[in-house]
């Protein structure tokens, strides 16, 4: 069986495999909010696109606080002795009301009654913080406790697991979605997005129920302790230009997940079916860039090669998109996509393995928290900055500002995509000096297994 070797006695099969259903239920909510709502909003609600990116960027001003959420779930001073289920509950409580109050905010505003547009954008503003800040929470806890739960040589396997969970959950969740819109109504998308809800809570139940034993009640926090295990860990060596290339790179291959699915629809004229299929590929392309990058891992190949390999095959991949739209080719769009989950994919892994060296076991949850916090932070200014610029650049072409033969719906994503394909180059300068640092310190003792506790958003 798949990933049979991460399980141990203290952690046997059954209980792993209950655990990472709390990773599903994050990939089903991130292909809902980015395979499928983004279009249906764009596209079938005609909301504008920077519009979209903004609601979905929302929640990312709480990003920061992944890092002081972990802290607190590692030194959680509960009377019954449980630090990580608490915040898995209310990171659960959070999803699940943003879910079940989304479908009627967004159909309000779509289309409101007069003088009512207030509400609707209180409701989708709400629903949204709710989603994004309970995805945080209950990921951030969830990892962390696995963490707690792995023992040091299962931990790698334990992660890899969860990695893979949590992309099945988005391949799976793209598929299904597919097949419910594919006759698009307002009601059908009131009853998938809550019926995920309910699936945010039934899966999550499962993935928490017995997993935490109770320990000895922990007494209070010691003061200004999250700030001064903060400095330690950025006192680190390269641990800020290993933030800072994760930002940039997370934010290269993130500006074009919310316009991906409207230019499928808009300038290659897929249905929504077709659209949320594209993150099911998009994820399996990741999926297969993990089973690589592990073997290249496992063979000794430096993670920052394989981080760099990732950016140099993410160059062809938006070429793809971007031509996809003249030669007016579907495949080679659905190719570009699925070549921009690899290559996206092969920079992750190469920046997990890359972390191993910035571990804290004290303060795992921390760390986790630091990772996670500048990751969403990226991801969402990218997002955001990638609505903007389409719906910028696309008044100015519709305008005639940029000459009559730019005057197409193609315009605005090329340019985009342009931009992303201009940030993988700074990518690669920033990942230099990580390639030099790692060489130096190859004498050094260092785990040769692919898999790291604190594992990413």
């Amino acid at each position: 069986m798949p990933f049979a070797d991460a399980a141990s006695h203290e952690l046997p099969i059954g209980k792993l495999l209950r655990l990472s259903l709390f990773q599903a239920v994050i990939g089903m909510t991130t292909s809902l909010l980015v395979g499928t709502l983004n279009r249906v909003m764009i596209v079938e609600l005609g909301m504008p696109a920077w519009w979209v990116a903004l609601a979905f960027a929302i929640p990312l001003v709480f990003a920061p606080l992944r890092a002081l959420i972990g802290y607190r779930s590692d030194t959680h001073p509960s009377a019954l002795g449980l630090k990580r289920i608490p915040y898995l509950w209310m990171g659960t409580l959070m999803l699940f009301g943003g879910l079940a109050i989304m479908p009627f905010a967004l159909l309000l505003l779509s289309d409101p009654p007069p003088n009512t547009e207030w509400l609707g954008q209180i409701g989708v503003t709400l629903a949204f913080v709710l989603v994004g800040f309970g995805m945080q929470v209950t990921q951030t806890a969830g990892l962390a406790l696995a963490s707690d739960l792995s023992s040091e040589e299962k931990r790698p396997r334990v992660v890899a697991l969860l990695y893979s969970m949590l992309l099945i959950g988005m391949i799976g969740s793209s598929v299904l979605y597919g097949v419910f819109l594919t006759d698009f109504t307002p009601t059908h998308l009131i009853q998938v997005i809550q019926g995920s809800a309910v699936i945010v809570v039934v899966f999550n139940l499962m993935s928490l129920w017995k997993q935490e034993a109770r320990s000895t009640k922990r007494g209070p926090r010691e003061e200004n302790g999250f700030q001064q295990n903060w400095q330690k860990l950025m006192a680190q060596d390269s641990m800020r230009r290993f933030l800072w290339t994760v930002a940039i790179g997370t934010a290269a291959f993130s500006m074009q997940d919310i316009i991906l699915e409207p230019f499928g629809a808009e300038v290659l004229g897929l249905d929504v079916s077709m659209t949320s299929a594209l993150t099911a590929l998009s994820a399996g392309g990741s999926l297969l860039a993990f089973f690589f990058a592990s073997q290249w891992l496992i063979r000794g190949v430096d993670a920052c090669r394989v981080a760099s390999a990732g950016v140099v095959l993410g160059l062809p991949a938006f070429a793809f998109v971007i031509f996809s739209a003249p030669l007016d080719s579907p495949n080679l769009f659905r190719t570009g996509t699925f070549l921009i989950g690899f290559s996206s994919g092969l920079f992750s892994v190469g920046m997990l393995v890359t972390a191993m060296s910035f571990n804290n076991d004290k303060y795992a949850g921390m760390v986790l928290g630091a990772w996670g916090a500048v990751q969403a932070m990226a991801s969402g200014l990218a997002m955001a900055a990638g609505g903007f610029l389409r719906d910028t650049i696309a008044s100015l072409a519709t305008s005639g500002a940029l000459g009559s033969s730019l005057d197409s719906p193609a315009t605005a994503y090329s340019f985009v995509y342009h931009i992303e394909i201009y940030m993988l180059f700074v990518v690669l300068i920033a990942l230099g000096p990580l390639v030099r640092n790692s060489q130096r310190e190859v004498a050094k003792p260092r785990r040769s297994s692919f898999g790291l506790a604190e594992f990413p958003s």
